[in-house]
């Protein structure tokens, strides 16, 4: 096992990786941006290396001075927690080119599974069921329309590279399809430097549903379940649950055996998300993230599996030590993404915060970095927490979320603790009958 770990993330991510490895006996480095020196997990970590000023580019996304922290550090190894470098496969090969261990797959699988195009390629090729649509890029706009005859409208364009909703229209009939097709290439290049989009069938009420799955070296693939991760504003999640008020325990052995199986023949290594839209009964697979997810704990609840040592282990070489018959999943856990922002128009609310509450009690976890005195920073994402309930029951998970989310206290900063207790109090949600379009339609009646 490793010895000493740099961990090339922040806020609670960092924090959360941190006590993983504290719990293993690794020592950890904190690396830092000069607007991140007193960071919680800088605070706690062995060590801390400043990597750069504020901006992104300048510290969290400057290899360089990363694995410069982590020479100067004696680090084994590096974990990237989720965003920034963590699926940059150029990152996880010059990683490992300086002799350390990259906590995550493989350069080459990193590289196949973040171009949208060829992760589907490999997922038609293993058998995986796909979102009828283009098996490559639309390089004009009279491909893309050959396509939309055949799969018909709605369609929706997407970029090859993308991610959090960037570089994706949708065309509701033909004459909508020019301009959708354009405006993601234009998008699309400005997000990603790269402009290359596909077209895939436009599903009007599915479910977001993601399978977790933890690989090692040696060939074995097992999968966790489901998240049900429907809850969605402007294409980013806002509420994650384990499993999906919508599957079935067969839903989920089915889909899981297939992508395991699919998995193991790829010789995938270490943690991945498979995400896929469900409508009427079926399975669409869409991308693969290559990396942790922020919703991991929603699973680990569940199951009872630490995922980040399981990712240390299966990085240091140790192989899982268990199959697929030996992971039981128990209860309901549910998520709540807890951002910096107003509740109501979703506006950014960096700042310090003057007083911290976290709720507490039998199936009440909180995964964050925030204390009193603290100042949120401008400069990056504004998720501040995460508060995870997990019961005997979906009923039983849903009124240990919402007394905890009563309980919790921020102040001094704008949050979405507001508009999360709606969302748990409405009875449609209590219901389970939602898709990914339901929660952009509950914010519209604020």
């Amino acid at each position: 096992m490793f010895k000493k770990v740099l961990i090339a993330n922040r806020g609670e991510i960092a924090l959360r990786i941190h006590r993983a490895c504290q719990e293993m006996g690794i020592l950890t480095v904190a690396v830092h941006s000069t607007a991140d020196a007193t960071a919680m997990h800088v605070r706690l970590a062995d060590e801390s290396v400043c990597i750069g000023p504020a901006p992104a580019r300048d510290s969290y996304l400057n290899m360089a001075a990363i694995l410069s922290a982590a020479s100067i550090t004696g680090a084994e190894a590096i974990h990237p927690g989720y965003g920034f470098l963590s699926e940059n496969a150029n990152f996880a090969e010059m990683v490992e080119a300086h002799g350390l261990a990259f906590i995550g797959p493989t350069a080459e699988h990193i590289r196949i599974m973040g171009d949208k195009i060829a992760a589907k390629n490999a997922m038609r090729a293993l058998g995986v069921p796909l979102v009828p649509g283009s098996e490559g890029a639309l390089n004009t706009v009279e491909e893309a329309r050959a396509v939309a005859e055949i799969v018909k409208y709605p369609v929706l364009i997407k970029a090859a590279a993308g991610g959090g909703g960037r570089g994706m229209k949708v065309a509701q009939t033909a004459d909508e399809l020019e301009d959708a097709w354009r405006m993601a290439r234009t998008e699309a290049k400005a997000a990603f430097g790269d402009d290359a989009v596909y077209l895939e069938k436009y599903l009007d009420k599915p479910r977001h549903i993601e399978l977790q799955i933890m690989a090692d070296m040696y060939g074995n693939v097992v999968h966790f379940g489901e998240r049900d991760c429907s809850l969605q504003r402007r294409h980013q999640k806002l509420v994650e649950e384990a499993g999906s008020p919508a599957l079935t325990a067969a839903d989920r052995d089915a889909l899981g055996a297939q992508v395991t199986k699919g998995l193991a023949g790829l010789g995938y290594r270490n943690a991945g998300t498979l995400e896929f839209l469900w409508q009427d009964g079926q399975f669409a697979f869409i991308e693969m993230n290559t990396r942790l997810q922020v919703e991991h704990p929603v699973t680990e609840m569940v199951c009872g599996v630490d995922l980040v040592k399981e990712q240390l282990r299966v990085a240091a070489g140790e192989p899982l030590g268990y199959t697929q018959a030996d992971v039981h999943l128990s209860g309901h856990a549910i998520e709540c993404r807890i951002t910096a922002e107003d509740p109501v128009t979703f506006t950014p609310s960096p700042g310090r915060v003057t007083q911290f509450h976290a709720p507490g009690g039998l199936g009440v976890r909180v995964d964050s970095a925030l204390y009193a005195g603290y100042s949120v920073p401008p400069h990056y994402d504004s998720l501040v927490a995460k508060l995870i309930a997990h019961g005997t029951t979906r009923a039983e998970a849903i009124a240990r979320m919402r007394r905890s989310l009563k309980e919790m206290v921020v102040e001094g900063i704008k949050t979405t603790l507001p508009l999360h207790i709606r969302i748990m109090d409405d009875p449609e949600f209590q219901s389970g009958d939602y898709n990914i379009h339901w929660l952009e339609r509950f914010v519209s009646r604020a």
